[in-house]
């Protein structure tokens, strides 16, 4: 964004078209609406009742909506049940802003088309055939299969292997950052095994650090690793999108994550924080996982000022620096 572009001149892209970036409000920043395990769907004993999922979708969007949000990121990528006629539908009868996404990974739940191109011997897709699949997706709109495409994905996001990357991984995180690149959507990256060096893999692509979100950072791995200091140096934004999981052993719990925020607050990168839940609002073929998206904003962040978090700093991390992510540039 140049510095003669006008505040009224920024936008999201939004399942119903761009907003103005001021109008999103709280944003739950790192959400599921519709989740769906690829190929569950055509499973004996699973039930896809569109009518059903609305209701149930709708109920806890106007419960969002109650509490104080505003905006909700589905950030599924393609391919998990993300269903753009449902979000617009979901949008007009909530009022709740939806940002979808494109993207998708890790290499583990690609189907074979994307890892078996016909060449001898086979060979990842090149990240430029993930860019351009991606970048057409923000820019003609996001695909509903089969033909049809509704709505600009508002931003890119992608996942690595636990293990390690893969090189699959690494040509969807390249595309993902040169999709980015060309359209001014941000990247949402779910690292790995090293969550710096696998930004440094976005970044070599010359996207500008603050057009990342690096998420799962309250992992206790990359806690321990100082990660999430070390990404914010780089000037990405970092991500604590578990708040509400207290019980895996994983990742941090939420008195420790608060604990973090403020270490990064008092560090001086309050405006690189980003909080979520990680919260599903409809799950098929996988655990469900039904904490209200509203949890960060009404539960977590209060906890954090009683550690001695400011209503500016609270304000920051559930208003502004979502809206400075997701603000296309």
């Amino acid at each position: 964004m140049t510095d003669t572009t006008t505040a009224a001149s920024k936008t999201v892209n939004t399942v119903l078209g761009p907003v103005p970036a001021e109008d999103l409000g709280v944003v739950a920043v790192h959400e599921a609406l519709l989740s769906v395990v690829p190929g569950a769907e055509h499973a004996y004993d699973i039930t896809i009742d569109r009518a059903e999922i609305f209701e149930v979708l709708a109920t806890k969007l106007t419960d969002f909506r109650a509490a104080g949000g505003k905006t909700i990121v589905d950030s599924t990528g393609m391919f998990h049940g993300r269903d753009v006629r449902l979000y617009e539908a979901l949008s007009r009868a909530t009022g709740v802003h939806i940002v979808a996404s494109t993207g998708m990974g890790p290499e583990e739940m690609l189907g074979g088309y994307f890892l078996t191109p016909q060449t001898n011997p086979p060979t990842p897709w090149p990240a430029e055939k993930f860019a351009d699949l991606f970048a057409q997706e923000v820019t003609d709109g996001m695909v509903v299969p089969r033909v049809e495409r509704r709505g600009a994905a508002g931003l890119v996001a992608t996942t690595a292997t636990r293990a390690g990357m893969t090189a699959t991984d690494e040509s969807l995180f390249r595309g993902a950052a040169r999709a980015a690149q060309v359209t001014g959507v941000p990247v949402s990256i779910r690292f790995g095994a090293d969550a710096v060096a696998e930004l440094d893999v976005v970044l070599d692509e010359g996207l500008p650090a603050d057009r990342v979100v690096v998420g799962g950072l309250d992992r206790r791995d990359a806690v321990a690793a100082g990660a999430p200091l070390e990404v914010a140096r780089r000037g990405a934004f970092v991500a604590l999108d578990h708040v509400g999981l207290n019980d895996d052993g994983d990742h941090l719990t939420d008195r420790e994550r608060a604990a973090l925020v403020v270490e990064l607050v008092e560090a001086g990168f309050g405006n690189r924080v980003l909080v979520s839940s990680n919260a599903i609002g409809v799950a098929k073929g996988r655990p469900a996982y039904d904490l209200p998206f509203g949890y960060a904003a009404t539960t977590f962040v209060p906890l954090v000022t009683t550690l001695g978090l400011d209503e500016a700093d609270a304000r920051r991390i559930l208003v502004d620096n979502p809206r400075d992510l997701l603000t296309l540039a």
